[in-house]
């Protein structure tokens, strides 16, 4: 896999998510900012916080850690396997 095809599948695990219920297409601006963290960020637990503060800022609502968590781990998965196949 490589970094293009990985930010596309970024793209779409984050649109799926939809943490406010708001459609996939509310959340351009969040995604593409967690996309970039995404590279520079290894550890789940500090992409969480990134993510939580990225959409925060954005909305005025909070998402809970643990949502984040959950969707970190999916994105740093991503991430390994395309590591792993280059």
């Amino acid at each position: 896999m490589d970094t293009i095809e990985m930010n596309r599948k970024a793209v779409w695990l984050l649109q799926e998510w939809d943490p406010f219920k708001f459609g996939i297409d509310a959340y351009e601006t969040e995604i593409a900012d967690v996309v970039a963290s995404l590279h520079d960020i290894d550890h789940p637990s500090e992409l969480a916080r990134k993510i939580q503060e990225v959409y925060e800022h954005s909305f005025e609502q909070w998402i809970p850690l643990e949502k984040c968590v959950e969707i970190s781990y999916k994105l740093i998965a991503l991430k390994y396997e395309m590591k792993c196949i280059i």
